[in-house]
């Protein structure tokens, strides 16, 4: 492939870039033109998106060499075109620190929902990719999710705190957020699982008199004395 001039670089970064936020054939035209460049045609601008396309496939189909102790999982949702509708769908990522040190995007997948079917499909590729000598996986507590970790994974499992703390939150009015976040936050800055339970137990005794959904996440006094 020739090397491109400058100003088709910029024609075919204003192309991709407005493919990924899905903006329309015409208004992609619109923009070229008003950049002081010639018109672009539809079968351009499929060409274009279609390099794009053969990255993204390439990145998200890499092989996973070494090994892998730590991956996070994670999922969101977006609106998508689908059949000429707009529909919310899934957006799973699976991010892993590598043994050498460096932590990477190892995987992505869109799909109709957050489900196990979908979350154990998702692992199972990541494996049949290279994923190897995971230790620990940290997501949200998705049941699904769970399942699926533990049937794909030889991996211990956490709960995200991110994930953990706006759960926690969510029994609480708004106004109040900073401060009971800051005081459920002493427990995550402890040395040792055991130095924690005991802050833990202290904050969920405090809060139970106004909160007591949210004191009931916290650990019992019979479990927070056990190391």
């Amino acid at each position: 492939m020739k090397p491109r001039k400058a100003s088709e670089k910029a024609l075919v970064a204003v192309v991709q870039e407005a493919y990924i936020q899905g903006i329309s054939t015409r208004k992609v035209d619109d923009l070229v033109q008003a950049m002081g460049m010639t018109g672009i045609s539809k079968s351009q601008v499929s060409r274009l998106c279609g390099e794009l396309d053969e990255r993204v496939h390439g990145f998200l189909s890499r092989r996973l060499d070494g090994r892998y102790p730590f991956v996070w999982l994670d999922a969101t949702y977006i609106k998508s075109r689908d059949g000429g509708h707009v529909v919310n769908k899934a957006v799973v990522v699976a991010v892993g620190a590598h043994e050498d040190g460096h932590r990477e995007v190892m995987g992505m997948a869109v799909g109709p929902s957050e489900s196990y079917a979908f979350w154990k499909d998702f692992l199972k590729d990541l494996i049949g990719r290279g994923l190897d000598g995971v230790r620990l996986v940290t997501s949200d507590a998705h049941e699904g999710l769970k399942t699926a970790i533990a049937e794909t994974l030889t991996a211990s499992w956490q709960r995200c705190r991110v994930h953990f703390l706006r759960n926690a939150l969510g029994h609480v009015p708004r106004r109040q957020h900073q401060m009971v976040a800051a005081v459920i936050r002493t427990a995550f800055v402890q040395d040792s699982a055991a130095d924690a339970r005991l802050p833990w137990r202290e904050t969920s005794d405090k809060l139970r008199p106004r909160f007591p959904a949210l004191a009931d996440l916290g650990p019992t006094r019979r479990s927070a004395s056990v190391d």
